[in-house]
């Protein structure tokens, strides 16, 4: 069969001419298990509960030009709808198609849905009650009420995406918590949370996190310019917390780090590339308190080698570090990670301009690297030739 050679999304331009071709596509031994991937726009609504009797539980829509209404309908059953970059998905799009509850959805991306309100977060969190992901990245509209209508509905989320939501505040956040329980209980199973580039948010953010937020596994704050080092004494005794993002939150300094370090924390990732106020005593930290971290990034930091000789001896769980353009960086530095880092699987040295190539020898001859990044590294013409 000629259609078996397609990938997904020319299955999906297929189905849209006939019915013949659309069932010759969406063959049960090529689609049973898989996402959907769709064009919204002449698709025959018949499509649907076809793709639902061949097992098809999780739908991308690539492009909305019908109404939502008839996935929803034809596909009772479904897991995950995608809808990520459908710029012209409305409230009264989406209003018309959840009218009822499912129970079965439990993944919803609205990344970049860039006319979805408040208004939508109601319905969602009215019909949606078993949603477990929720992405809302890029819907800049949304505000701390549309937060609060989630913490009222959507009690067993896990994974709350809300980059770039330029509106909300410690407040939504405050929502989200709990801390307002007359009103909302909260998202209180919340394990992912990601508030990249939330600029409105400052350390009571992190009070309120801390309090309420107990089984939070993986937090992004990365570019959020509103929070300090006070913040970090929050997070520091947050037991279940193992992976936190930090990348250019400007007022994280190395006092930030030692806060972190004086906790409880069992971090498995730490991410400060970026901070400008972090050099070689965050490093002296991290080998007192976090040293069992398995991936640290510091790229663009101002760390040497004096920094590194304070770590390494510690660091004996360390998989990935990240060092790229940190320029004070020479052989040396590369000569102690190989020595002590001994099950560094990768390394960012991208723009570490002093290195030479005696230090990338003692480097490659780490035993697990795997990932070696040497981007922007002056090297002569017999060194590339080697």
């Amino acid at each position: 069969m000629i259609f078996s050679y397609l990938d997904v999304r020319d299955k999906g331009r297929v189905a849209q001419v006939c019915i013949a071709w659309r069932d010759a596509s969406y063959h049960k031994s090529v689609w049973r298990g898989v996402e959907a991937k769709l064009h919204l726009r002449r698709a025959n609504p018949s499509l649907f509960p076809s793709l639902q009797a061949r097992g098809i539980r999780r739908v991308q829509i690539l492009s909305l030009r019908r109404s939502l209404s008839y996935v929803i309908q034809g596909m009772p059953n479904i897991q995950s709808l995608n809808l990520s970059g459908c710029y012209n998905l409305t409230d009264n799009g989406l209003g018309h198609a959840f009218v009822q509850e499912i129970p079965s959805l439990r993944v919803l991306n609205l990344s970049l849905c860039k006319q979805i309100t408040d208004s939508s977060l109601g319905r969602i969190a009215q019909y949606l009650k078993n949603l477990e992901v929720l992405e809302l990245g890029g819907c800049s509209n949304i505000t701390n009420t549309g937060l609060l209508l989630v913490a009222w509905g959507l009690q067993r989320l896990q994974s709350l995406n809300l980059r770039s939501c330029r509106h909300v505040s410690d407040v939504g956040i405050g929502h989200l918590a709990g801390m307002t329980r007359s009103a909302a209980e909260g998202c209180l199973s919340l394990e992912h949370l990601t508030l990249q580039d939330c600029q409105k948010l400052t350390d009571l953010s992190l009070k309120h996190i801390s309090k309420g937020l107990a089984k939070l596994r993986v937090l992004n704050l990365s570019f959020c310019g509103g929070i300090s080092d006070a913040g970090m004494i929050h997070l520091s005794h947050m037991t279940s917390l193992w992976s936190l993002n930090l990348r250019s939150c400007d007022n994280i300094s190395d006092t930030g780090t030692m806060h972190l370090a004086m906790g409880t924390l069992r971090l498995s990732g730490l991410d400060v590339s970026f901070c400008d106020k972090i050099g070689d005593q965050t490093l002296a930290y991290i080998a007192q308190g976090l040293y069992q971290l398995k991936s640290l990034s510091l790229c663009s930091c101002h760390i040497s080698d004096d920094g590194i000789n304070r770590m390494v001896r510690q660091m004996h769980e360390l998989r990935t570090l990240n060092i790229g353009q940190c320029v004070r960086i020479t052989d040396k530095g590369l000569e102690l990670i190989a020595d002590h880092l001994t099950q560094l699987v990768g390394i960012d040295l991208y723009g570490c301009t002093k290195i030479t190539k005696r230090g990338l020898e003692r480097i490659t001859q780490l035993a697990c690297l795997k990932v070696l990044n040497l981007g922007l590294w002056q090297m002569t013409e017999s060194e590339k030739v080697r």
